[in-house]
């Protein structure tokens, strides 16, 4: 089997390892846990195998003798067959107990990665774009730029920006969460005329990025086998997230990602084949589970929603590249849409237990004087290639070897929709299309062409 990083820097800097652990906000205890069984997991192989190999050495003598001594050999090979059956039914417990917590480890935390345990003090690394910021949010806009020593030109409002779910429903009356509400539950939503078309412009236009940049386009099955989950994410703790299919080992697919991933479960590529870059689309389906009363209102967080997601399968020797190449398409999506954001590298209490490193996309939110994630890029080095054996072939000699795999958000149409109403809104209420979708609407007589129009008049205090 090939070897596993985070075994390999366990086994081999187990301090440095337990900095990791305690720097993600874990007990480094669990550190000293899994030591104290792989030490017993590695004593108890190595005596199988030396009672196997005794075992064998004493069957390959017996045809070569004779009288009392064929007979002693015999006597002793029964014994050591007894002996390595009992110590094989130990060493399966003893295993299947050390796989278990083999694979709840955390991975490895790139040495980058800030060290803190709440969003709020996720770094940033670059912003974009000239926010609208209303007179009385100008305070609330410093604190989320210069504080961390960035100067960004803003755009003063003085007149109240409409907030997205309000845009939605009352001015433009282009979506119906409260009837939704009534057939389905909470967070889930109507869309009607031209935000159906907005949202289909959206995911041709991000699409069309990434297939220009050599992203095979990929439409995923939206239900997966629960073995083929648990390699893309720690099941455990995200099984309140998923909706499960009752009476059936399925699930609805909560992003393209882990479908994706699934291409090489089972199937290892060349060598040559790699990087295998991928560019998903579609419907993901999220319980939203722990987000309590957050963004009830509108479509920002919602249960079912689409989603363009990049996903990639890189060489261990130059993965990291495909970090900063993905953030940057995430990037140049937004800049089409003309929306205003700021990257940020998201701390190590926050990034997850199966990433290395994290970038976040933040888009501004003009009714609400904050920078709101739109886009997250991940780093998870070989640790979903472990948990769901995606593997490669060497040319040289044909040895099997983990992957590195990297995802990240292409765009999410719904959460892209919120951030236009009030971005691209003007005073009278009207919302401007950006310039990069309209080619995709301008063909369809029912779709809107550079505008979008409230059905009332917009009155503002």
């Amino acid at each position: 089997m090939p070897k596993w990083s985070v075994l390999e820097y366990l086994r081999k800097n187990p301090e440095r390892y337990k900095e990791m652990v305690r720097r993600r906000g874990l007990n480094p205890s669990l550190v000293d846990e899994f030591r104290v069984l792989d030490e017993k997991y590695l004593r108890t192989l190595k005596e199988v195998e030396r009672l196997r190999s005794e075992y064998n050495r004493i069957s390959r003598s017996i045809s070569r003798l004779q009288g009392e001594e064929r007979t002693k050999a015999l006597d002793e090979a029964r014994l050591l067959s007894r002996r390595l059956e009992e110590k094989e039914r130990e060493f399966e417990k003893v295993r299947e107990e050390w796989s278990g917590k083999l694979k709840s480890l955390p991975n490895l935390l790139a040495e980058d990665v800030p060290e803190g345990y709440s969003e709020e003090e996720n770094v940033p690394v670059r912003f974009y774009g000239r926010p609208k910021v209303l007179h009385q949010h100008i305070e609330l806009f410093k604190q989320q730029t210069e504080r961390w020593g960035f100067k960004v030109e803003y755009q003063v409002v003085h007149y109240r920006v409409i907030p997205h779910a309000d845009m939605l429903e009352t001015a433009l009356e282009m979506g119906d969460t409260l009837q939704a509400a009534q057939v389905a539950g909470s967070r889930f939503y109507y869309l009607f005329d031209d935000l159906v078309w907005l949202d289909f412009a959206l995911s041709l236009y991000a699409l069309e990025v990434l297939a220009s940049k050599g992203y095979r386009l990929v439409i995923p099955p939206y239900m997966i086998r629960t073995e083929v989950l648990e390699g893309a994410i720690d099941y455990d703790t995200f099984k309140d997230m998923i909706y499960k299919i009752e009476g059936e080992d399925l699930n609805l697919i909560g992003t393209a990602e882990h479908p994706l991933l699934g291409l090489l479960y089972k199937r290892p590529v060349r060598e040559d084949e790699l990087p295998i870059r991928l560019a998903g689309w579609s419907v993901c389906f999220r319980k939203e589970a722990g987000a309590g009363s957050r963004d009830l209102k509108g479509i920002f967080r919602v249960h079912q929603f689409h989603k363009v997601e990049q996903f990639v399968f890189a060489h261990p020797e130059d993965s990291w590249r495909f970090l900063e190449e993905m953030t940057l398409n995430a990037e140049e999506i937004l800049r089409g849409l003309e929306l205003p954001y700021r990257v940020v590298k998201v701390v190590s209490g926050e990034v997850g237990v199966g990433v290395a490193k994290k970038y976040d996309i933040e888009v501004w939110y003009p009714s609400q004087g904050r920078y709101r994630e739109i886009a997250s890029i991940s780093h998870m080095l070989d640790w979903q290639a472990f948990r769901a054996n995606l593997m490669y072939l060497r040319v040289e000699d044909g040895r099997r070897e983990y992957v590195h795999t990297l995802n990240g958000t292409g765009l999410p149409t719904t959460r892209a929709i919120t951030a236009i109403l009030e971005q691209h809104q003007k005073e009278d209420g009207v919302v401007e299309i950006p310039k990069a979708l309209r080619k995709y609407l301008e063909s369809i007589p029912s779709a809107p062409k550079d505008v979008i129009v409230p059905r009332k008049r917009v009155k503002r205090p």
